[in-house]
């Protein structure tokens, strides 16, 4: 039986080193730090791990002498009868107690202390400022300063629905890609301003060293200075309901003249995007780009199928919501009708017209409306959406 069960060990502990070794991209330590805050945080664990090994070893060290010296076959014995004094007992307390206070406050305090004023310096020697906005659930930015000024976009998970079923083959950066990269210089300090529209969101890049909650009606600051070009992943660390393993994080580091080549193809992007909202659209072109739009900010919550998760995330199929009138005789957007729960949400909703232009807004609900098991044979234009926000 002993054997038997010996035997057992001995093939669990092959086949956990097995798979040790067949994992070829593992890491003991952390992430190769980029900006000067992980590098910080990093040689501040170092050297908090060597000190706590060494009390380890120490520790350790004593109770095995203790163990070895002290026993009955080379003749110790307890003494029984023999109290120690109060003072023995007071002096031998307090001196490990000294000790570890001299190395908390002084040996770690002192690293943990700079670490921590560095982690909070977000206006010093700041070059630009970009908001981040984390939604249910996906990251908005926006660019404040500087030459990107006025850039402003939405980030989605690319991971199909299909790849999360086995129904297609898994790209490299499952889980991990989205639609729209973060682009920041390298070498410049940029301070980050965080918030977040419904619940808290936590924006990490491991490689970055900064981890800041966004809090819903807070502007909360951090500061990233990515020192090597590259392309960093991260994800929220804020647990943020059902569809938080899917608000990946990408930022591009790019050298200054790339990233001012990126600047400008963007603004056009978004120049021609904004022009769209005086163009005259067809029903089909509406819907076909509603569609894009609402698998990437609307399935999520309201399924592929508009089938929804009641009684959280109702269903659009056949909803009153997506089938009841839009405008009055007057030709204004009615309360509470498929054009105001958009632009304005409500409840769990988020407001889109912060989020999505004239021409998603437009193309979604005229989706909404025309699929998904829904022919109301309507459409919003996005000059439409455009008069409505005012």
């Amino acid at each position: 039986m002993v054997t038997q069960g010996m035997k057992n060990v001995g093939l669990g502990l092959l086949l956990s080193l097995a798979a040790i070794h067949a994992n070829a991209d593992y890491s003991w330590n952390f992430p190769e730090p980029v900006t000067p805050m992980a590098l910080d945080t990093l040689h501040v664990h170092n050297k908090f791990m060597i000190i706590t090994g060494i009390i380890f070893f120490v520790v350790l060290a004593i109770m095995i002498y203790s163990i070895i010296a002290h026993r009955k076959d080379k003749g110790f014995q307890p003494v029984a009868d023999k109290t120690p004094s109060t003072a023995v007992e007071i002096f031998w307390t307090l001196i490990p107690f000294a000790i570890l206070l001299l190395i908390d406050f002084v040996i770690m305090g002192i690293p943990a202390y700079h670490s921590v004023v560095m982690m909070e310096d977000t206006r010093d020697k700041a070059t630009m400022v970009v908001k981040i906005t984390g939604s249910q659930w996906r990251w908005q930015y926006e660019y404040l300063d500087g030459d990107a000024q006025g850039i402003k976009f939405v980030s989605n998970l690319t991971t199909t629905d299909d790849e999360m079923h086995n129904k297609a083959e898994k790209k490299e950066h499952y889980l991990l890609d989205v639609d729209n990269h973060l682009v920041l210089p390298v070498g410049e300090k940029v301070r980050v301003l965080m918030t977040a529209t419904d619940v808290l969101h936590n924006w990490w890049v491991p490689q970055f060293g900064s981890s800041r909650v966004a809090v819903p009606g807070f502007i909360r600051e951090t500061w990233v200075q990515v020192e090597k070009p590259g392309t960093y992943r991260g994800q929220c660390k804020e647990l943020c309901g059902k569809g938080h393993g899917y608000m990946p994080i990408v930022v591009d580091a790019l050298p200054m003249d790339e990233y001012k080549v990126w600047v400008a193809a963007k603004k056009e992007e978004l120049a021609k995007a904004a022009a769209g909202s005086d163009k005259e659209w067809t029903k089909d072109d509406l819907v076909a780009n509603g569609k894009t739009v609402y698998e990437k900010n609307c399935a999520v919550c309201h399924q592929v199928t508009g089938a929804g998760l009641p009684p959280a995330f109702p269903a659009l199929t056949g909803s009153k919501i997506a089938t009841s009138p839009i405008f009055g005789a007057d030709g204004k957007y009615l309360p509470d009708s498929h054009l105001d729960r958009v632009l304005n949400g409500k409840g769990v909703m988020p407001a889109w017209k912060t989020t999505l232009n004239d021409v998603e807004i437009a193309s979604v609900i005229t989706y909404e409306r025309n699929a998904l098991g829904n022919s109301v044979g309507d459409m919003v234009q996005p000059s439409q959406v455009k008069a409505a926000r005012q």
